[in-house]
């Protein structure tokens, strides 16, 4: 029988001594959870963001350069505009399918008024630039012009409206997002999710 008990520990042993034990521990302030390994060393939990790994770029000349390094700065500073739009987009899709014409009226228009007050003043400090990458990623993701997502959401008098509009400042909302239109551009894009999935 002691002979089974010391085959019983020496067996639980290692298993015991590499079990980790979970915990918080304070560091500047900070909350932060942690482990300890199997060596008995403390090692701090952390969610990283995503991380976007593409293959080397390959440019013809130093301006294409500069154009993609700038292009991509811009996207980053819209990016948190266009992830919203598309959830938006997705969420109007999703919950609007069984309302009825008059109930889906008012939900856009409650939908519109919350918007405005979120993004109205942000988004009119916007540069040209910075406006047409926001517009390309919305139109790449949906792959919808934005001509037709006005049309669809405000009306067609709407939609033409800010077709011509945007004229104006050389944007064309009926075309849409072609890849290899501008190829800056579609590096750019390739480099950012702003894909959104409805839970159902």
């Amino acid at each position: 029988m002691k002979n089974i008990l010391i085959a019983f520990a020496v067996l639980l042993t290692p298993a015991l001594a590499g079990a980790q034990r979970v915990g918080y521990t304070i560091i500047n302030g900070q909350t932060l959870p942690f482990m300890l390994d199997g060596c008995g060393d403390t090692v701090i939990v952390a969610t990283l963001d995503d991380v976007s790994v593409s293959s080397p770029r390959q440019f013809a000349n130093d301006d294409e350069y500069k154009k993609y390094r700038k292009y991509r700065k811009f996207a980053a500073e819209v990016y948190p505009y266009a992830v919203e739009a598309v959830k938006v987009f997705r969420e109007i899709e999703y919950y609007s399918d069984d309302m009825r014409r008059r109930e889906r009226k008012r939900y856009m228009k409650e939908l519109q008024k919350d918007l405005k007050e979120r993004f109205e003043d942000p988004l009119k400090q916007l540069s040209k630039t910075r406006g047409l990458i926001l517009i390309k990623m919305i139109e790449r993701e949906l792959q919808i012009p934005t001509y037709t997502l006005i049309k669809e959401l405000k009306g067609g008098f709407t939609a033409t409206y800010w077709s011509t509009l945007g004229r104006f400042y050389g944007y064309h909302l009926r075309d849409g997002y072609k890849v290899g239109e501008d190829a800056i551009m579609d590096m750019v894009l390739d480099d950012f999710d702003v894909s959104y999935q409805v839970n159902k």
